[in-house]
């Protein structure tokens, strides 16, 4: 074994490109010194828990950061789940930006337009350790290998290993989206352009401001559509669950409704200052000084401010709770209630229910002005909007259904069984019965087809999943319990499950038996009248790890099995709601001639001490040894009788009459002998009756255990 995966090394090592073939890959990465061992089916394998954690292409002892990633291991499915919770957590940090400015409002009537510094701060150190995220996702990107796109003809094609070939081609197409997405561009706005700008224009930093988040916000969204597809395209969905697919998808809807809000409270500060900027404008015109410096709060400390503040009317003619000429459009609502000059808490919930409101009804209570930028941006919500509710409605309905598909299969089923039984006239009882069946069968599996399923899988899944169902509950059987492990694990690759109602017959008396049931829950009543015969009847009842059908074992045992199955001796019916294993003959057939060890004086005598045909027989043979016993005796008694009486009539004095004080009705010793010989005959003519019928039942078909007759 070490031999050949040297030589495999070399080979792959030979091989040009230092490609590795997709059935190669598990193999390349397991390490030399793992021994083999062989399983109990004397399959040759890797003693390897976890094959699917050892899917690193090392090749050999390289170091970490020289390793190459096969993209469709476990360590890559999972990066790629973190990796895309940390996108949506940076998508959801982001519009938090747009919440740095706000309005103060001072007891005096005025306002200025401040940076919330606190928020700024806390914001930006989140947002760098989201940032780590996507350079740590470059770094990995650059030792993952990929699949040659010339090789794709047949099956999943190759993995490129070469390092410098992964980096070349990883710098020609995702490598610089995925830098501009890394890069914190929000952080060096904030801390470094803003402070730069002298303009006393607030306007034209906020919009400088917000179109360069606007700008990384939208490369990130972008990184989320190939990373679930890629996450789809290995497992087949991003979330494992119908309720995780809805929620994931609700997560996205609440998302956009947050970036919406963010969107529109920012507007709504630039709406402020720019009714400022106007009426700043105005008074200039009539000779009134008028500074825009003075918006900012930073200069309200600065010379001339409150002179400024005593002489202008800015505050006041553009204060949204007045009547006033300018026309705020739909900022109305957010600047009359204060949102803009509120606490972080509160504007973010009002500016988060805007956002879900215009979302979810596409902007129709909307009520713009003839400001571009507003009307722009509603335009943007109505048709946004349209694509994200009809998205959400398909898909949280593709989730939701998925969860009911199953209950709904049946109440379809359970319809048309009922109409096909009132059509055809079945009469209550018989309908109730298939009424109960049906949802016994329900209540068990759900509606799940658990035989497609366990046939679709490879078969030595397959097998180990049978052992892991099976094994425990075979093992109470008593007699599967004396069989070693391999038997078993043959025996329940073939068993299939097994329900019953209550009040359902699984056989009767004389019908062919093709199947052995081995109780797991439930209990059954098995009877039998020896073939019909009359004033004869046996009942007993299976409990769990009881079995029915033994006639098929003694049937599939023997060394010549005639075609036609056995017939069953006992009639079997449920007299509670019953789960059991069932065994087939064909598959009990091919369980007995390829396993020997069937064949042991062990399992028969297991079998005689479990089989309900061999108590049966063992009972009727006690009561016929023990009627024997009683007739032997009755023999022994009726000679002795007999010899008295001939002795009687010898001797004439046993024939006197009896003594006086005795009735006239007396007998004598010889006519009292003769009564009771009378008797002693009777009694014998009916103990040889009773013998005879009890002879008739016959001793039961032994299965051969031997294993002779095979060799």
């Amino acid at each position: 074994m070490f031999g050949s995966r040297v030589q495999d090394e070399v080979e792959m090592q030979r091989r040009p490109n230092n490609r590795i073939f997709p059935d190669e890959r598990q193999n390349q990465s397991k390490p030399l010194y793992q021994a083999a061992r062989t399983d109990r089916f004397g399959a040759n394998r890797l003693d390897v828990k976890n094959p699917e954690k050892l899917k690193v292409l090392n090749e050999g002892n390289k170091p970490w950061h020289q390793r190459i990633l096969d993209p469709g291991s476990n360590i890559v499915l999972r990066w790629n789940r973190v990796y895309l919770m940390a996108c949506l957590f940076a998508l959801f940090i982001d519009p938090f930006f747009y919440y740095l400015p706000l309005v103060r409002k001072y007891d005096n009537g005025s306002s200025c337009v401040a940076k919330d510094q606190g928020l700024s701060i806390g914001i930006t150190i989140v947002r760098s350790l989201a940032d780590l995220f996507y350079m740590l996702n470059i770094a990995i990107k650059f030792h993952t290998a990929y699949v040659d796109p010339k090789s794709r003809v047949l099956g999943k094609g190759e993995l490129v290993m070469d390092i410098k070939k992964i980096r070349r081609r990883y710098i020609r197409t995702d490598f610089f989206v995925d830098v501009l997405a890394a890069v914190p561009l929000p952080q060096v706005t904030v801390w470094l352009i803003m402070p730069a700008i002298k303009r006393s224009d607030g306007n034209v930093r906020n919009t400088t401001f917000a179109l360069i988040i606007v700008i990384q916000y939208v490369i990130r969204m972008y990184l989320i559509v190939p990373l679930s597809n890629q996450i789809i395209k290995a497992v087949g969905v991003v979330a494992k669950s119908a309720w995780g697919g809805a929620a994931y998808n609700l997560l996205l809807y609440m998302l956009a409704s947050h970036i919406t809000g963010a969107i529109y409270y920012l507007l709504s500060v630039e709406r402020q200052i720019t009714c400022w900027d106007q009426q700043c404008l105005m008074e200039s015109k009539n000779n009134t000084p008028c500074s825009l410096r003075f918006i900012s709060c930073e200069n309200i400390d600065s010379n001339g401010y409150h002179e400024w503040q005593k002489n202008t009317g800015i505050f006041n003619n553009c204060d949204a709770n007045n009547n006033i000429s300018f026309n705020y459009g739909m900022f109305l609502n957010a600047l009359s209630k204060g949102a803009v000059s509120s606490p972080l808490a509160e504007k973010y919930f009002f500016c988060l229910w805007w956002g879900l409101l215009q979302l979810s009804s596409s902007g129709n209570p909307l009520v713009t002005s003839a400001f571009i930028v507003e009307n722009t941006f509603a335009i943007a919500i109505g048709a946004i909007s349209l694509i994200l509710f009809a998205q959400l409605i398909g898909n949280m309905q593709t989730y939701l259904q998925s969860v009911s598909k199953r209950l709904e299969e049946w109440r379809l089923r359970q319809r048309d069984m009922d109409e096909w039984m009132r059509h055809h006239q079945l009469p209550a009882h018989l309908q109730e019965r298939v009424r109960r069946f049906v949802q016994v069968k329900w209540l068990s599996t759900r509606g799940v087809e658990e035989e497609s399923i366990l046939q679709a899988l490879p078969a030595d899944i397959r097998r180990d999943v049978q052992r892991h169902l099976c094994l425990d509950l075979v093992r109470r059987v008593p007699f599967f319990s004396e069989m070693d492990d391999q038997l078993l694990d043959a025996i329940c690759e073939r068993l299939v499950s097994f329900l019953c109602p209550e009040n359902t017959y699984i056989s009767r008396e004389g019908d062919p038996v093709n199947e052995m049931l081995f109780i797991i829950r439930g209990k059954l009543e098995s009877s039998t009248t020896n073939g019909g015969r009359s004033n004869f009847f046996n009942s007993i009842i299976l409990r769990p790890g009881d079995f029915a059908g033994e006639e098929l074992l003694t049937w599939a045992l023997l060394p010549k099995t005639n075609v036609h199955f056995p017939l069953s001796t006992r009639t079997v019916r449920s007299l509670t709601e019953v789960e059991a294993f069932a065994l087939r003959a064909e598959d009990l057939k091919f369980v007995a001639n390829q396993f020997r060890r069937l064949h042991s004086k062990k399992l028969q005598h297991t079998f005689r001490f479990y089989s309900h045909h061999w108590r049966t027989w063992a009972a009727c043979f006690i009561q016929a040894a023990w009627r024997q016993h009683q007739r032997r005796k009755l023999a022994e008694s009726l000679s002795r009788w007999e010899s008295y009486s001939w002795w009687s009539e010898d001797h004439p004095v046993a024939n006197k009459p009896r003594q006086e004080g005795t009735s006239s009705g007396g007998r004598t010793i010889a006519e009292g002998a003769i009564a009771h010989m009378h008797k002693l005959a009777s009694a014998s003519r009916r103990f040889r009756a009773e013998n005879t019928a009890i002879r008739r039942l016959q001793k039961p078909d032994e299965p051969d255990f031997s294993a002779d007759h095979f060799d």
